[in-house]
């Protein structure tokens, strides 16, 4: 019984070379797996330029970026320009928000980061010219027949958007579709990658808690209601070819919610949102959700990232800074106030203690303002 274990302790004898093999397959083993773990992490097998082991200056290909995500990063590096477009009325209250904003988009468009600013058009479903025309470069269409927005009067922006996709002539293969209460605070990118459209998720779009309505427009054949994003049409990047399809279903989705008291009285001044959310899942597109796609003073208080401001809540607030929303603030910059005129020149910044959302937002207005001809007047 002791050969064996004095024959395998010999330097020379045979048990050596089991010892070497274990050694030797487990050396095998964790290259297999290193190779394996990189071919995934490349994000595909080999092939040309795949590579395999160190890449040329010496990189691990563990620690390399995907192969589909060096595709997105080297498609991102191109210009890839968007249309800016801006549904508006010729209601004044309309008028000074479109002034503001597209003024700060030509400031920001000048930058060099703003590359992919493209063209704008302010598409104006009024029906007729107003005093703009020769400010903001402005496609006039057709508002809803008499009576059909039942006095909603963002349910002829769908109808705006189909008007406008059909006539106009529109270069860019992106567009933007914003809205007058938005203040652009640095030059915008593409945030869409192909036909992934970017959209800003919304807190109070929530199609989850409102999925037996969703379903009379979205049902369950179609898919789990999580198609469905928490998004409006706006900010939204999208490409030309989707929204052409996207936007004549918007627009009747959007009329069927209205003619439904229960879908109407749920979403209420969301409906239209809710419409577009839908009828984007009808056409199985999903959008990249982007928070830092904008804020919305005076709930975001720090500007951070974004690059937008979206004033569409008022500013209320104490003179010692403190937030009194639901009451008319000892200050305040509330859009609403501005209903038939133009705010004045030069508004009052707010008090100390208040956001630098809300400061920023009284400044840019300023600037704007001071720099616009005729502002006065209420063009």
């Amino acid at each position: 019984m002791n050969a064996p274990a004095r024959k395998g302790a010999a330097g020379g004898g045979r048990g050596a070379v089991p010892a070497l093999l274990l050694v030797a397959a487990g050396v095998l083993a964790f290259l297999i797996s290193y190779s394996v773990l990189a071919t995934v992490l490349r994000g595909g097998g080999g092939g040309a330029g795949g590579g395999g082991g160190i890449v040329a200056g010496g990189r691990d290909p563990v620690v390399r970026m995907p192969g589909w995500m060096r595709k997105a990063g080297g498609a991102r590096g191109r210009r890839r320009p968007f249309h800016v477009a801006l549904t508006a009325t010729d209601a004044a209250y309309s008028r000074w928000q479109c002034r503001v904003m597209y003024y700060w988009y030509k400031r920001m468009q000048a930058r060099p980061e703003g590359a992919d600013m493209g063209g704008f058009t302010r598409v104006l479903h009024s029906g007729k010219p107003d005093g703009l025309m020769d400010e903001i470069p402005t496609f006039v269409v057709d508002p809803l027949p008499a009576g059909k927005d039942r006095g909603y009067v963002v349910l002829n922006r769908p109808w705006a958007f189909v008007q406008w996709l059909e006539k106009a002539k529109i270069e860019e293969e992106y567009i933007l579709m914003a809205e007058p209460d938005h203040i652009f605070v640095k030059p915008l990118p593409n945030l869409a990658y192909d036909n992934d459209p970017a959209a800003f998720p919304f807190f109070y779009i929530t199609p989850a808690e409102h999925e037996k309505i969703i379903r009379k427009y979205y049902p369950k054949e179609r898919g789990p209601i999580t198609n469905v994003d928490p998004i409006g049409n706006s900010p939204v990047i999208i490409k030309k070819t989707l929204l052409e399809k996207i936007a004549p279903t918007w627009m009747n989705v959007s009329l069927q919610m209205k003619d439904d008291q229960e879908t109407d009285k749920a979403f209420g001044w969301v409906l239209e949102m809710y419409a577009y959310a839908v009828a984007s899942a009808l056409h199985g597109v999903q959008h990249i959700l982007r928070k830092d796609f904008m804020i919305q003073p005076p709930f975001d208080k720090k500007l951070g990232n974004t690059f937008i401001i979206h004033f569409t809540y008022g500013c209320d607030y104490s003179l010692k800074g403190v937030l009194t929303y639901g009451t008319v603030g000892e200050w305040r910059f509330d859009k609403r106030s501005y209903q038939d005129r133009p705010p004045p020149r030069n508004l009052t910044l707010p008090p100390p203690g208040v956001p630098e959302s809300v400061v920023t937002l009284v400044k840019m207005v300023n600037e704007a303002t001071a720099n616009l001809p005729r502002w006065d007047e209420g063009l």
